[in-house]
């Protein structure tokens, strides 16, 4: 399918004659068009799109819900000191998780393309072009998130296998689980979305199944005799600023994930109208389970063996619920809800170093902009796949490999900062002379207040691990509690001083300007390349 380009802002009479232009040079297997200061968009064919309502839904569903519910609770509990301030944090995450979907959604409507945040932060800050995009790139070229869970589906399936677990059998056992989905996503992506469907109604299914014995054991039904966790739900609450600090910073990184369906939308059946019904319905739905589960679990295991549980609470919970033997069986249940959310994570992140691909600013970016040979971004999800491979298998176990997991987290607090921190411009200064376009005019909007409430909630995401820690609270043993804040805060940093060489230093050495063009493939997506003009 032959598929016309467009330049926002242009007139069509100026697209098609940048077209001919082109169509005019020798062996020209695909149209390039001179890129101006505003994005170009293009129609994408209705056969590429395989992403529908269910599997958008999902896609936010299997990234939000990984195996951190089966044991966060107990930590947050520990944080906390009660069971009634315990559920109110978790009510005020799920609060500022709904804003910064609204705060997606209307970005992801107005733009409904692949890229997520690469997109909306484009877009606001422009000058200097094509800094923003550097920076960005920096972010997703260098961490992997695939990685934890990974792991995380080694742990649970040799404790499933009653195999003892090690370093090496774990990581490995990880680097098949993680292998394993980048290959479908890679070579078969209408296979890939459908295990990833079916794990999510598997993990579904097994929040229900927790919730729905929380009632039984509500009733009194149980191994062991009845906790009553409710009576004094507020006993014990902590002093400790740094408690409730770290208990709501790890409930806000219970819901990542609502923005997962906003990295595929040129791959979405009607996009606008598919978002705006999944991405609620997905995050209402994993919020009704997240408070239910908590319920669950401190309706059927006492408090101090909760507060004691770590890592195993639901199996604490699985164990009173319906005897030892059922602790093997909840470990096949976090395995598949940890591979659930690796599909999910590295078909959204493969993605992503695509679309930084198609921006030109990598080398070999026509490489990682490719769909071929299988109609899939084969080698962005193999980049991700790598980075998190890496991330996996090099750092011992301890202070590095925890260091390694933050600091892959803390970098997108501060993107959501300048994400909030756009739309709220954009709120303020509707149309800009700069922009070319008619005024900011979304299919769904956020509110000003919904917009200024997230971005002060990613502000506190920004400073709360610069918070000192209280005795026996460093989340390190040896380094300093906030070296991952500073080395996330460097990643950026990095992509930066990357521009700052690509785009300034070298072409003032060489003699020459990089003239940004928009080539066109024959299969009607775009990319974009640099060619160097002589000053």
């Amino acid at each position: 399918m032959n598929v016309q380009p467009f330049l926002v802002g242009s007139s069509g009479d100026d697209a098609h004659s940048h077209t001919d232009d082109s169509a005019r040079k020798p062996n020209a297997a695909h149209s390039i068009l001179e890129d101006q200061d505003d994005p170009v968009q293009y129609v994408t064919s209705d056969s590429r799109r395989e992403i529908g309502f269910v599997s958008a839904a999902f896609l936010i569903f299997n990234r939000m819900v990984g195996a951190g519910i089966f044991a966060t609770p107990s930590a947050i509990l520990q944080l906390s000191g009660s069971i009634g301030l315990s559920l109110i944090l978790w009510v005020v995450g799920m609060l500022i998780a709904y804003a910064g979907l609204c705060v997606y959604m209307e970005f992801g409507t107005t733009i409904p393309r692949n890229g997520g945040e690469k997109n909306y932060l484009e877009y606001v800050f422009r000058r200097p072009r094509f800094l923003v995009t550097a920076m960005y790139a920096g972010y997703v070229v260098l961490l992997g998130w695939a990685g934890s869970n990974s792991v995380v589906f080694g742990e649970y399936i040799l404790h499933a296998a009653n195999v003892e677990v090690n370093r090496w059998n774990q990581r490995g056992v990880g680097l098949a689980c993680i292998t394993s989905a980048f290959l479908l996503h890679g070579l078969a992506l209408k296979w890939g979305l459908r295990l990833q469907n079916l794990l999510g109604i598997i993990k579904l299914l097994i929040l229900i199944l927790i919730v729905v014995c929380g009632f039984i054991a509500l009733g009194g039904h149980l191994q062991i005799e009845k906790p009553d966790n409710f009576s004094n739900a507020f006993e014990g609450t902590t002093g400790s600023a740094y408690g409730v600090v770290t208990a709501l910073y790890n409930i806000i990184w219970s819901y990542v994930g609502y923005s997962n369906a906003n990295y595929a939308l040129s791959e979405t059946k009607d996009p606008v109208k598919t978002l705006k019904r999944a991405a609620p319905a997905a995050l209402a739905l994993v919020s009704a389970l997240y408070m239910l589960v908590n319920i669950a679990y401190f309706a059927a295991v006492p408090k101090e063996e909760i507060l004691t549980s770590g890592r195993v609470l639901a199996a604490s919970f699985f164990r009173n619920m319906f005897g030892p033997r059922a602790e093997r069986v909840l470990s096949v249940f976090v395995a598949l809800s940890a591979f659930g959310n690796v599909l999910s994570v590295i078909f959204s992140q493969g993605r992503l170093v695509q679309e930084i691909g198609r921006e030109g600013i990598l080398p070999w970016s026509r490489l990682w902009a490719s769909n071929k040979p299988f109609n899939a971004p084969f080698m962005g999800l193999f980049e991700h796949w790598l980075v998190s491979v890496i991330i996996m298998l090099a750092p011992p176990p301890g202070d590095a490999y925890n260091f390694i997991l933050n600091v892959i987290s803390y970098p997108l607090a501060v993107i959501n900062v300048f994400v909030g921190a756009a739309l709220v411009h954009l709120y303020l200064h509707p149309f800009s002379i700069h922009r070319n376009p008619q005024q900011w005019n979304p299919p769904f909007k956020a509110t000003l207040p919904i917009t200024i409430f997230f971005t002060l909630s990613n502000i506190y995401l920004v400073v709360a691990p610069f918070v000192p820690p209280t005795d026996g609270q460093n989340v390190y043993k040896s380094l300093p509690y906030y070296l991952h804040c500073i080395v996330g805060i460097g990643i950026f940093v990095a992509g930066a001083i990357y521009w700052v060489v690509w785009a300034k230093i070298l072409p003032r050495l060489g003699g020459y300007e990089l003239v940004r063009e928009v080539v066109v493939e024959g299969d009607g997506w775009g990319r974009a390349e640099f060619v160097r003009r002589a000053l």
